[in-house]
């Protein structure tokens, strides 16, 4: 089922500000609240849908990523995603939304509340790639040090909470008096210690160990767009949750072609015998080598578009076009018969400018070309 729009989850116009954006969530939240929904499944969708919403929103660079390519710049396919937020995610995150309503973490709505379970720290890497790649999609297999649990580390049951990760209270809240949980302090929410771990651990019981991660990237990925693949993180102690792997596309440059969104721009340079009688080049595109017809006559600025020659849409709208840039190469340095016949043609009217409706100034033809 398609996701609905961010701002129509949180009620919000796209130009609100970000105090207007963390009060309309906060509302949400609260009346969606487990503590006042409790064992109630459309609630728990709703506050979640709300959090995730206001994890992008409330976000400047994943707000402007979200504006331009929409949910889509969250959900790469091929083991990511975006969203889908848990309760930990959400209480661990935003726990200071509620303003101390709730305590800031733990609940015991939705199915009677539970354990917290930790959940590791996130690892970030950066992946180079080309247009090719970009073009097409491509799988890279990328070696990343996270640390995992170290063999022969063994946990016990933490005295202060029983096991359950969470120490009870009662608060005065907006509401009223409620009964709310936040994380043991001592063991973190994990419900667990540590009881035994070899020497080459930390004091959590983890140690770094390098793995070979298959990232299967789409087609159509821009510059510094993040994609997540779940669980490839930092793993959490005892029975936590595995971090994410962010994967932060970096884009090359290409030696021929210039990437305009889902656009490419291609220079052709042509010579003055080309441009007067006709020719054919051969040029790069994204998926090899085409031959281009040049008609007789052609003028410098002209531009060719080649459909379907440029990037996919990532939202899957269909893909971009080759936009070729003819030039005319003018010489710098002529033989005496040369310049002696180009000055012979000085005054011959086919060498006389003669532009017609055809002949477009540059700025018109790309007005033309996205109008």
């Amino acid at each position: 089922m398609a996701k609905r729009d961010y701002y129509d989850i949180l009620g919000v116009n796209k130009n609100a500000s970000e105090a207007e954006i963390k009060k309309a969530y906060r509302k949400k939240a609260i009346e969606y609240h487990p503590d006042k929904n409790p064992d109630n499944k459309e609630a728990e969708a709703k506050f979640k849908e709300a959090a995730e919403a206001y994890e992008v929103l409330s976000n400047a660079d994943k707000k402007a990523r979200y504006d331009q390519f929409g949910h889509q710049a969250f959900e790469g396919g091929g083991g990511f995603n975006g969203g889908g937020m848990n309760m930990d995610d959400i209480f661990s995150q935003f726990g200071d939304i509620f303003g101390g309503a709730f305590g800031g973490g733990g609940f015991s709505g939705f199915g009677g509340g539970g354990q917290r379970r930790v959940k590791g720290s996130n690892l970030r890497i950066r992946v180079k790639l080309n247009l090719e790649e970009i073009a097409n999609g491509v799988e890279k297999k990328i070696k990343v040090k996270r640390k995992v649990q170290a063999p022969g580390t063994t946990y016990k049951t933490c005295s202060t909470c029983n096991g359950s990760g969470q120490v009870t209270r009662i608060a005065n809240t907006i509401l009223g008096r409620m009964q709310t949980s936040a994380p043991c302090n001592v063991c973190g929410g994990a419900g667990q210690v540590i009881d035994k771990k070899p020497a080459d651990a930390d004091a959590q019981g983890l140690k770094i160990s390098e793995e070979t991660v298959s990232i299967k990237i789409p087609a159509g990925v821009v510059d510094d767009m993040q994609l997540k693949v779940s669980g490839k993180g930092n793993e959490a102690p005892g029975n936590g949750i595995p971090g994410d792997l962010i994967v932060v596309i970096e884009e090359e440059k290409h030696d021929k072609l210039q990437r305009e969104g889902d656009n490419l721009h291609y220079d052709m340079y042509v010579s003055y015998p080309e441009a007067v009688l006709g020719t054919s080049k051969e040029i790069d595109t994204v998926t090899g080598k085409v031959r281009i017809k040049v008609e007789a006559g052609v003028q410098s600025g002209k531009i060719l578009r080649l459909r379907g020659k440029g990037i996919p849409s990532i939202n899957g709208y269909g893909r971009g076009d080759l936009l070729v840039h003819v030039n005319v190469w003018t010489p710098k340095t002529l033989s005496k018969q040369q310049k002696e016949f180009f000055e012979s043609m000085q005054n011959d009217e086919h060498f006389e400018p003669k532009p017609d409706s055809s002949d477009k100034s540059f700025f018109e033809k790309v007005k033309d070309m996205f109008s």
